[in-house]
């Protein structure tokens, strides 16, 4: 198992490309074999997804979860900024892990799919992920 710690600048609330980062860290851990890539953020308040980038879906995700979780004061949690209580449900919705084959030393994606870190929480400037491969 090799292990790896990135560290994502937040800029604030929206999405993150992670791919080529995971594609280099892979390529590079699996000697162009086979084996699994494991993406965690160790983080309450942020997500890890496979999804279609550039196309507007970051902005659609962050419009759904505002509708889905809305950044009010109606959160029991209410410490940080407003809303705040809403980014410690996004684990429902965008988990804090991810498993993605790689196959040849390279990411089995779909062709449209990119990991993407999900951060609806503007406190933190940033954020930690954490790469694994398995080799198969």
């Amino acid at each position: 198992m090799t292990s790896r710690e990135i560290r994502v600048p937040s800029r604030g609330r929206g999405v993150r490309d992670l791919t080529a980062q995971c594609a280099a860290f892979a390529a590079e851990a699996s000697g162009d074999g086979d084996g699994l890539l494991h993406v965690f953020v160790p983080h309450a308040t942020a997500g890890v997804v496979a999804m279609e980038l550039g196309s507007g879906s970051e902005q659609d995700l962050m419009a759904a979860l505002d509708r889905l979780l809305p950044r009010d004061d109606l959160w029991v949690h209410r410490h940080g900024s407003p809303g705040h209580g809403a980014d410690h449900v996004l684990p429902l919705l965008a988990g804090p892990s991810l498993t993605v084959p790689v196959v040849g030393g390279r990411l089995a994606l779909g062709t449209w799919q990119s990991i993407a870190l999900v951060d609806p929480n503007p406190d933190n400037p940033e954020r930690r992920v954490r790469l694994t491969f398995l080799p198969g």
